[in-house]
């Protein structure tokens, strides 16, 4: 996992961004978080260059960074602290995460096709156009997204979980349900076409079916939705 190394301004509480060797190696020494270090620019170029330049990312913290215009195309993350992160127009295709972090992130435009995420969190993000088609997604905390005009399709959502989640124009056809949550979550122009929805959980006290989010479809025009 990565560093709980807090910056070393006084009275400051956020989680120092990783620090680099001559050979860019990251380093186990404190070190400031994005707001208080000098030369910023510097430090995330150091940071963007040390991801191009290694297939095996771990324990890095690139904490409130802005990730722009990368390609991470099979990239493989371990324990890396990534939250309150913007990314955009990111191409990830084929990536592989274990327990990263990426709560309270803003992801737009962002591909995420084909990839292994396992036991990472995206709590409290923002998906705008994100594309997780084809991934398998499994253990992930999805708590609290609100995810817009963006596809998790013929993805495995194994015991994965939505809590209190804002699912807008989001398309979730065709993806294996079994164990995955959405206990209150608000779910607009969703699409759960060919999923196995009676093996989701959503509703607390009923047992683990998924009998009411089926049901609150039955009462709409034809048309309105695909389930």
């Amino acid at each position: 996992m990565y560093m709980l190394n807090t910056c070393q301004c006084p009275g400051c509480n956020k989680i120092a961004l990783s620090n680099f060797d001559e050979q860019g190696n990251i380093l186990e020494t404190p070190g400031f978080c994005l707001e208080h270090t000098q030369n910023k620019a510097e430090h995330i170029h150091a940071i963007r260059n040390y991801v191009l330049t290694h297939d095996k990312i771990i324990g890095l913290n690139a904490q409130g960074l802005k990730i722009e215009n990368i390609d991470l195309e099979n990239k493989k993350f371990y324990g890396c602290n990534l939250q309150h992160t913007t990314f955009t127009n990111v191409h990830a295709n084929g990536m592989r995460a274990r327990m990263c972090m990426m709560d309270f992130s803003t992801i737009t435009d962002t591909d995420f096709l084909n990839t292994n995420i396992q036991f990472s969190s995206f709590s409290g993000s923002k998906f705008v156009h994100v594309l997780f088609t084809g991934s398998d997604l499994i253990h992930n905390n999805f708590n609290g997204i609100t995810s817009y005009q963006s596809s998790f399709d013929d993805s495995d959502l194994y015991n994965s979980r939505f809590i209190k989640a804002i699912l807008i124009n989001t398309s979730i056809k065709n993806c294996n349900l079994k164990k995955t949550v959405f206990y209150d979550s608000v779910r607009e122009g969703v699409s759960f076409k060919l999923s196995n929805t009676r093996e989701a959980l959503s509703d607390r006290k009923k047992g683990g079916l998924m009998g009411d989010l089926e049901a609150q479809f039955t009462d709409e025009k034809p048309g309105e939705n695909d389930l």
